[in-house]
């Protein structure tokens, strides 16, 4: 979801995760735990929104663990209740940014949560306020409500399939709303993905009820069953527990997929499936990929950057036939935030969150495995830590290729001018890392590895080629 900063577009993005559950007593609860399993796709704030005759929403600041305490259950109650985490960008990480929103509409009431980012948001928002509609938030998720809300349609469905037909960009949207069919004490849920199918979005069995979420892990955590992929283009509606209504969106037959490769580089988790593939196993075959292309000889072990890279850095081990080892121990318990001592300890931030183990590494050569280099700060960082450790040299090697274009369908990248690939060439980046050599991984052969049944990718990030319009923002390539 993008937000409006004072010099109006903006060029960093949120990642987000969404989960609903219908047709269960526990629903709430379930979405909860559900949360707890995306918490790596949102760690700024979470929120639930549950029906139970009216709608009950609470969300907050933080991670799902600190936000959700036992007493809030007791006002969460009800059959459906919808759920998301977020994270967000500089300057906008507040409460009333919280997900899912929840509006009064002539469709009753509707609560939003949203993965992705709508690429002409700014556009219909001032289109929007030029004509009376004031925002609550700045978040772009809130224009899709605002279109809903001023709908002549006369179903909740019909309404917001009238409202994405006017968006660009990506959208997996979970909705839930308090009403449904005649008799039904559970309102309904409506799950949407975009034309393009950016982002993931999951379709699963849970008993009697059914479940939806961002990535399969959080079905293996509340006990529920896959059922399938929603597909791009597709509206799933859900108000009875023995079936689902499904609906194309009219515009949508002749779109090109175009599946966001970096959540198998480095954003989805790698216990889930997504795209029709393990996450583990494509992140594998990435790493025997670049083994392939860019062998590092001399090389007494293999280690990671962890936790994203250690299962790339287990294929190009298997695939170069170099032992595995450990390099670094990560501490898990440091929060987003804590006080540095003082600006001379340049290296303190990823001290905290890395060390080395220096009976490993001292006097040997190493192949060094990052999923990906953004800015080159932290990479440089954590190099200067193995060398002071006793490495002898390091080979890095980076399971993706170079990172040279913003991302404006739902991952948090920099501007251009921030992302060292975009202006520099890989033996600048090498100086100045400070390693003996440094190779990334093709477009090819990312592709390559990700590839099943289907290999229509996104890969904008790596090529600066964008499958829709940008409006606005940093000057750069537009459709």
């Amino acid at each position: 979801m993008i937000e409006r900063t004072p010099e109006g577009f903006s060029a960093l993005r949120e990642e987000c995760g969404v989960c609903g559950v219908f047709g269960r007593r526990d629903a709430a609860h379930l979405v909860y735990l559900g949360l707890t399993s995306l918490q790596h796709r949102g760690q700024e704030s979470a929120g639930i929104v549950s029906f139970n005759g009216k709608m009950n929403r609470y969300a907050g600041m933080g991670l799902v663990f600190d936000v959700f305490k036992k007493d809030h259950f007791g006002m969460l109650k009800g059959r459906s209740a919808v759920g998301h985490v977020r994270y967000s960008t500089h300057g906008s990480s507040v409460l009333k940014n919280a997900q899912p929103l929840l509006v009064t509409t002539p469709y009753g009431q509707v609560a939003v949560g949203h993965n992705g980012n709508l690429t002409n948001a700014e556009l219909i928002k001032k289109q929007l306020e030029s004509s009376g509609a004031i925002f609550q938030t700045t978040t772009d998720s809130e224009v899709i409500l605002h279109l809903i809300a001023r709908s002549k349609e006369k179903t909740l469905p019909e309404a917001i399939v009238a409202a994405l037909k006017k968006v660009e960009g990506a959208y997996s949207l979970l909705f839930a709303s308090d009403r449904g069919p005649a008799g039904s004490k559970d309102g309904s849920m409506i799950a949407v993905r975009d034309p393009h199918g950016f982002r993931p979005l999951v379709l699963g069995r849970l008993g009697g009820a059914w479940a939806v979420a961002s990535e399969t892990c959080a079905f293996d955590l509340i006990g529920a069953k896959t059922v399938r992929e929603i597909e791009p283009g597709e509206m799933v509606v859900i108000d009875n527990p023995r079936t689902v209504r499904s609906l194309r969106l009219p515009w949508t037959k002749d779109a090109r997929r175009a599946f966001c490769v970096f959540e198998f580089v480095y954003f989805s988790r790698p216990d889930s499936k997504i795209f029709g593939r393990s996450v583990y196993e494509v992140r594998r075959e990435m790493g025997r990929q670049l083994a392939r292309e860019a062998p590092a000889f001399g090389a007494h072990s293999v280690i990671a950057v962890p936790d994203s890279s250690v299962v790339a850095a287990i294929g190009y081990a298997e695939a170069a036939s170099i032992p595995f080892d450990v390099g670094f121990i990560r501490s898990h318990y440091v929060g987003r935030t804590f006080i540095e001592p003082s600006k001379p300890m340049r290296d303190f931030r990823a001290r905290v969150k890395y060390n080395p183990i220096k009976e490993n590494l001292r006097g040997k050569n190493v192949v060094l495995i990052d999923d990906s280099i953004v800015r080159g700060t932290t990479s440089k960082k954590l190099i200067r830590m193995l060398k002071a450790a006793g490495v002898r040299d390091i080979h890095m090697r980076i399971s993706s290729p170079p990172i040279i274009g913003s991302c404006f369908y739902g991952i948090d990248t920099p501007t251009r001018s921030e992302l060292i690939a975009a202006n520099n060439s890989v033996e600048e980046i090498r100086r100045f890392l400070g390693v003996k050599s440094l190779k990334y991984l093709s477009v090819d052969g990312m592709v390559k590895a990700a590839a099943g049944k289907d290999s229509r990718f996104c890969t904008s990030c790596f090529t600066g080629k964008y499958l829709t319009k940008i409006h606005g923002g940093e000057k750069g390539p537009k459709c």
